[in-house]
């Protein structure tokens, strides 16, 4: 009788079919005690550098673009450590996208502001004359604050929104997607092969 071993699924693999044909089989997600309990202590330390960064961007290194990213890379670390499908469920897709539509927003809000009252696009200083006596500021203020606003409200919320899509975007991959006809055909005639193959065996 013959001892070969015979290829079993493994349910905890994703089958793929390689360019050559061959089918290739890739991990899905493994739970790691480590992972997760190194993550849990990380994780606020690394949200309070993200904010530390976006905050302090007008006068300091840092700014939207750095802060956004290592906020959004919260959200990264997450997923790794405790499944993208888990993450995904209490970060909805309407969260992410709602981060980068309002960033957008609320950038465009704050730099077309000043073309409304007859200055250029992002001249902070087209805000002293009508909010200056109201909110107690002096002029060079509002560009410090404006910037601020900018780097906060617009750029930080834009690129951890994009991010945190992209990754998501990229996790999914094709696993939603149809398999093609030559994909089905070529499975059917390795099928075959393979019952031709093992059935044809006789026990000696």
């Amino acid at each position: 009788m013959s001892d070969e071993p015979t290829s079993q699924p493994d349910e905890r693999m994703d089958g793929r079919v390689d360019t050559d044909g061959v089918a290739r089989q890739r991990p899905v997600y493994t739970e790691s005690q480590v992972i997760m309990t190194t993550v849990k202590a990380v994780i606020p330390f690394v949200m309070t550098y993200g904010l530390f960064i976006t905050f302090h961007g007008a006068d300091t290194p840092g700014g939207g673009f750095q802060g956004g990213a290592i906020i959004a890379s919260v959200v990264l670390m997450i997923a790794f450590a405790f499944g993208i499908e888990s993450t995904r469920a209490w970060l909805a897709n309407s969260t992410v996208v709602g981060l980068g539509t309002a960033g957008v927003f609320l950038f465009g809000a704050i730099g077309f502001g000043p073309i409304l009252l007859g200055e250029n696009f992002l001249e902070y200083t087209a805000y002293y004359p009508v909010f200056g006596d109201l909110l107690g500021l002096k002029e060079y203020e509002f560009v410090k604050y404006g910037m601020e606003a900018v780097e906060i409200v617009g750029i930080a919320f834009i690129v951890s929104g994009i991010l945190m899509g992209l990754f998501f975007a990229l996790a999914a991959g094709d696993s939603h997607s149809e398999p093609n006809e030559a994909d089905l055909r070529e499975g059917e005639l390795r099928d075959g092969v393979d019952s031709a193959t093992f059935g044809g065996e006789s026990d000696d």
